[in-house]
């Protein structure tokens, strides 16, 4: 696997934007020229062909592997997930963990990524089946690793992301930060943002356990708007979240 860089997003808690954090990483990164591969190991929850409107698309296989979705000619950004590969993507999965395991081997051994910049891969919520699998994957990868932890500034998230804290530092994967989803709204009239969650969890937490805070990201309606239309990939760049994105990621790359 030719990548020089994997970035896991997690979080303990479900419903904190994972696959939305990581989906805006993923864009954020191929807008600024790199090449960038976005793979969705949420086996019983994929996201990821949603959020692109890629619901109907389906890998293709070649000698050398899986190839992955491209989300336009320029072949920036690429992706994966078990829900290209469901003939009837209404239809749940249900698996123990070995075969969800092998699954995310898979994934890792077989997909022909060509050269990446950046893997950003997309994870469930917990600590369980697939995080353990993907750990275990990784152990001989010689690039550079690291977590973005996703919370809300809830304190009930945020006792959820301590726990995947805790696993990061149990499995030894590097945290490159916090990121604070949905604090505050912005208002799509006067582009003003409240707080409507409280705000501060995620800086809080990142300073308790001496890791980065990356940034706060307010909820965005027309994002929402973005992603619901088909457009995610040509008008993201309208969002007033788009800037936000690209600020956070300035604290850990070269952007142009």
């Amino acid at each position: 696997m030719d990548v020089k860089n994997i970035w896991l997003i997690l979080s303990g808690k479900g419903g904190v934007g994972k696959s939305s954090t990581s989906s805006q990483v993923a864009l954020t990164l191929a807008s600024s020229g790199y090449k960038v591969g976005l793979l969705d190991i949420d086996i019983t929850g994929p996201s990821i062909p949603h959020f692109f409107n890629l619901k109907s698309a389906k890998i293709h296989q070649s000698s050398a592997g899986w190839v992955p979705v491209y989300t336009d000619s320029s072949k920036n950004l690429g992706l994966m997930s078990i829900g290209f590969l469901q003939p009837d993507n209404t239809k749940s999965i249900v698996w123990r963990g070995p075969k969800k395991t092998a699954m995310i081997r898979q994934f890792l051994s077989d997909v022909v990524w060509g050269e990446l910049d950046y893997l950003i891969i997309d994870t469930p919520p917990g600590t369980s089946d697939e995080h353990i699998s993907i750990a275990t994957e990784l152990q001989s990868y010689q690039g550079n690793l690291g977590a973005i932890l996703v919370t809300t500034p809830q304190e009930v998230a945020a006792a959820d992301v301590r726990k995947e804290l805790n696993f990061c530092k149990t499995v030894n994967f590097p945290i490159l930060g916090v990121i604070e989803n949905m604090s505050g709204y912005i208002c799509p009239h006067c582009h003003d943002c409240t707080n409507i969650f409280s705000k501060g969890g995620g800086e809080s937490l990142a300073k308790m356990y001496d890791v980065k805070f990356l940034g706060s990201v307010p909820l965005d309606p027309k994002l929402i708007t973005v992603v619901e239309g088909g457009n995610f990939v040509t008008d993201y760049k309208t969002t007033d979240v788009a800037n936000v994105y690209h600020k956070l990621l300035q604290n850990l790359v070269e952007l142009k």
